[in-house]
């Protein structure tokens, strides 16, 4: 099982706050960041972690059926 990452260029500002918590999952790519890859393996909290501390909250974390798990509430 996976789970989808996105990012929403339109909220993004760029902050770099999720390419610094994980790297391997989060790069900035000019103005905003973007997902290194947009399928990671189920369970990687570091996904979880970047969605919550993002301060414009564009990082959505889905898992395998489709249904938005991050960021949490």
């Amino acid at each position: 099982m996976s789970w989808r990452l996105s990012v929403d260029p339109g909220q993004c500002m760029g902050s770099g706050i999720c390419a610094g918590t994980a790297p391997d999952l989060f790069v900035l790519d000019g103005d905003h960041a973007r997902p290194v890859r947009e399928q990671i393996p189920e369970g990687d909290e570091r996904a979880l972690d970047a969605a919550d501390i993002c301060p414009m909250q564009a990082i959505t974390v889905r898992d395998a059926e489709g249904k938005e798990i991050g960021p949490r509430a």
